[in-house]
């Protein structure tokens, strides 16, 4: 025999609760990943805790561009039906969007200074890894170039002023035979 229809209302046992906060939630992110393989769809899960905890799936390497996807298709949409009738709602749901992208970027933040690593599995992990990898050598690279064209500038500089050095001493030596000519 199967299991029996689970009613839908909150479960009081705070253990409980976490217990099929979590295992639910294993279960999402599993379906999630499923879809996004299986049917070769773009999907995008965000899921908060109660102790407001994020949990991210993204079947592309970068949830802001499905998330800016999802702006401009739902932008196109409400353009569409002309959704336009209240004009704070605009700016609320405007704020609401700019509040969830700060605190993506603001978490992805910490992730890049290894902070809040705790609930990431082991594929975000590697992406972090690369992601940090990939930056790293961005830096390096730009620190190389402004290594060169310093050194470059310096050698430059060297060259003017050994020119400039050669004049003087040759003004040196001239003075100096004229004043040996006058003393003669």
């Amino acid at each position: 025999m199967g299991r029996g229809r689970v009613q839908l209302k909150r479960i009081e046992n705070k253990i409980n609760r976490q217990v099929t906060f979590s295992k639910r939630r294993s279960g999402l992110l599993k379906k999630a990943t499923e879809i996004s393989v299986l049917c070769d769809a773009e999907v995008a899960l965000i899921v908060f805790s109660t102790k407001g905890k994020l949990f991210e799936y993204s079947s592309d390497s970068c949830m802001e561009r499905i998330l800016e996807r999802y702006e401009r298709y739902s932008h196109a949409e409400r353009q569409l039906v002309g959704n336009d009738h209240e004009p704070n709602g605009n700016w609320t749901l405007q704020h609401a969007k700019l509040k969830a992208r700060m605190e993506v970027l603001q978490r992805n933040q910490r992730h890049f200074m290894g902070e809040d690593l705790d609930g990431l599995s082991l594929k975000e992990l590697q992406n972090l890894e690369r992601q940090l990898e990939s930056a790293l050598k961005h830096v390096r690279s730009r620190k190389n170039q402004v290594m060169y064209e310093s050194i470059s500038e310096l050698q430059k500089k060297d060259k003017a002023l050994q020119e400039q050095n050669k004049l003087l001493a040759k003004k040196v030596k001239e003075s100096e035979k004229l004043l040996a000519q006058e003393a003669q």
